[in-house]
């Protein structure tokens, strides 16, 4: 380093630095394009041409890394380290060269997450729009359906909308029917809104799915939405999705298709530390986009989320790690 701390020993971490210095990284980790030193990679995936209504989230991995580096290296509540427990690191960004043809972005995407997977990297991705999390699970769960933990005011299990199978409202049913997801170990928590189908989310409910929709859990609470968590994902390999707009549009503005009457920031933190224990394999935060943010408020509740999910993958890392 150029700059030798001489008062403070702690400044040798580049992560312990005051916050409002340096190049802005995913919580302020090392930067690189190397694998065979990383253990969780974070990812941007800068890609919205999956949106149906209004977009921007590209920008979403640019806003929520800047807003990462407001955050520090220890959970005050669980006591997890991350950043002490693995080799974290920003991987930079899954750029599109063909952003105008989705299919084709999608198996770039692919393409991306094969090579993360295939080195045996945990991703947490950064969207983009929800279409993203179809391609990372074509990577991730190459080996055999895996279960899934959504949170979100949408179950994205639709079907064709204006001439395409492939947008942000239907990445999970296409990834039933391809084979990425048992339904049976799927859990969609917080849905609501409106809608013009009535049968818009049928097939989540007849593929086999747990739909928890906000009227559960504004009733029963985010305990009892994480007890139903442990009990639909179970022992095996699952996902973890978690969509912005599932948080009340007052705490999360900036994002593509808002709906009234959400989660709030604080039980969203404390249903994500509810789920320790479950074998995460992979994780993304999806759906800021901060054209119609305030205050950057909707990407700085992402990094915190991002946060929580990057402390539940450390530990499903740690306890596949031989000898524990």
């Amino acid at each position: 380093m150029i700059k030798q701390p001489r008062t403070y020993a702690d400044f040798q971490d580049p992560q312990a630095h005051p916050r409002y210095t340096g190049i802005a990284t995913f919580f302020r980790t090392r930067a690189t394009q190397a694998l065979e030193d990383v253990d969780i990679g974070i990812i941007g995936v800068p890609f919205d041409g999956g949106v149906t209504y209004r977009p921007g989230a590209r920008h979403g991995p640019r806003s929520v890394r800047e807003q990462s580096t407001m955050l520090r290296r220890i959970n005050a509540i669980t006591g997890v380290t991350p950043f002490a427990t693995a080799r974290v690191c920003d991987l930079g960004d899954c750029w599109i060269e063909h952003p105008y043809e989705l299919q084709g972005a999608h198996q770039e995407i692919e393409t991306f997450y094969r090579t993360v997977a295939g080195a045996g990297v945990v991703p947490l991705s950064v969207g983009g729009d929800h279409s993203i999390s179809l391609p990372i699970l074509r990577a991730v769960a190459a080996n055999g359906p895996v279960g899934m933990i959504h949170i979100d005011a949408h179950c994205d299990t639709g079907d064709d909308y204006m001439g395409s199978r492939f947008h942000h409202g239907s990445p999970f049913r296409r990834a039933v029917e391809e084979g990425l997801l048992d339904p049976a170990r799927v859990i969609q928590i917080g849905i609501r809104g409106t809608t013009n189908d009535p049968d818009m989310w049928g097939f989540s409910q007849r593929s086999g799915m747990r739909v928890l929709p906000m009227e559960e859990f504004d009733d029963k609470g985010w305990r009892y939405a994480a007890a139903e968590a442990h009990r639909i994902a179970g022992r095996g390999r699952t996902y973890l999705t978690f969509d912005i707009d599932s948080l009340d549009p007052s705490h999360a503005p900036g994002t593509g298709t808002p709906e009234a009457g959400g989660i709030t920031a604080l039980e969203a933190l404390r249903l994500l530390r509810e789920l320790r224990g479950i074998d995460f394999l992979g994780g993304d935060l999806v759906e800021v986009s901060p054209p119609f943010d305030v205050g950057t408020l909707t990407a700085f509740n992402g990094a915190s989320v991002l946060f929580e999910i990057l402390c539940l993958l450390t530990e499903a890392w740690q306890r596949r790690r031989p000898g524990c």
